[in-house]
């Protein structure tokens, strides 16, 4: 447990200095690394139906699938080569990239307010100005820290008047469940389970401040195989249409892979996820810039930093121009 200054924030936002991307050769793949994750259910039908398998079947190149626990391990995995594609928010991609991890956000998968500040249900916190001198857990590197730290901001409160207690999404929850933290910056589904199977309440939720799910890929593989970022969106664009037409299909999907009840995933699914968009534009790059940009005015981001250019180079539009909604 760490009570955290801006500087400090900062880092642990940034997470680790990007590594080189191996494994991706202009010459051709011997593997395609593929992340997959809860919080992005189009991932998963992808990898238990074998979509991307069949798609690359003919050019005989394997597909490895890579579980990403949160943002920040997706982010990793790809500054490391251990997957090609990764699934985050785009404010965890927009900060990894300020931090000098040259990723491409190419695909939108969701549309989800998949965070909330989730507290007990027999708490007495009701409101962001109430988490002073609390505890929180919070995954850093995540969709789920942005938020915390903008809440906590919008509240008039600073770093220094809120221990960050840094845990991966699903001890964050153990923790909340424990009483070993007061409150919990929390992810889809463990957030949803919460809420159903322990009472736990969402005392604050703002659904314009969670940035979208998107894919991502590393500059240097977007440049040396844009054939197979193409083909890839293709595929996902199956497993989309496939989660849109079968509901609850997806929620028994979901629910089976994530381990949880149906009812858990039905409410993820049901209440927080819009699967209908794909193209990324305009509308993710402004909810990227505003998350970026509250940051800086709350001072973790640096003053110097070109938020505005970082966003520009963060989202690459060029292979989704063709796909309909």
């Amino acid at each position: 447990m760490m009570s955290m200054t801006r500087r400090t924030t900062l880092a642990a936002l940034l997470g680790a200095v990007a590594l080189p991307v191996a494994g991706a050769r202009a010459a051709g793949l011997d593997e395609l690394r593929m992340d997959w994750a809860t919080y992005n259910p189009v991932s998963i039908v992808l990898k238990e139906q074998g979509l991307i398998e069949k798609e690359f079947a003919a050019d005989n190149i394997p597909v490895r699938w890579v579980q990403s626990l949160g943002s920040n391990k997706a982010l990793e995995f790809l500054a490391a080569g251990s997957i090609h594609f990764g699934s985050t928010a785009g404010a965890a991609a927009l900060i990894n990239r300020i931090n000098g991890n040259p990723v491409r956000s190419v695909y939108v998968f969701s549309r989800p307010e998949w965070t909330a500040l989730v507290t007990l249900k027999d708490s007495p916190i009701n409101t962001v100005a109430d988490l002073k001198g609390k505890k929180v857990a919070v995954t850093r590197g995540t969709d789920p820290h942005v938020f915390l730290v903008r809440a906590i901001a919008d509240a008039g409160l600073s770093d220094d008047d809120v221990t960050f207690v840094l845990l991966q999404h699903a001890d964050g929850r153990l923790a909340l469940t424990r009483g070993d933290v007061d409150a919990w910056a929390g992810l889809d589904p463990m957030m949803a389970s919460a809420e159903l199977q322990d009472g736990a309440r969402l005392f604050f939720r703002k659904p314009e401040a969670n940035s979208w799910g998107v894919l991502n890929v590393s500059e240097e593989f977007a440049a040396a195989h844009p054939d197979i970022v193409k083909r890839v969106i293709k595929v996902y664009e199956e497993g989309r249409a496939w989660a849109l037409a079968n509901p609850d299909a997806l929620a028994e999907l979901l629910a089976a892979t994530a381990k949880i009840p149906v009812d858990v995933a039905r409410k993820q699914l049901g209440e927080r996820t819009d699967l209908t968009h794909n193209k990324i534009g305009d509308a993710q790059r402004q909810s990227i810039l505003a998350a970026g940009q509250a940051l800086q005015s709350a001072g973790v981001i640096e003053a110097d930093v070109d938020v505005q250019s970082a966003v520009d180079k963060l989202i690459d539009r060029s292979f989704t121009e063709g796909l309909a909604n």
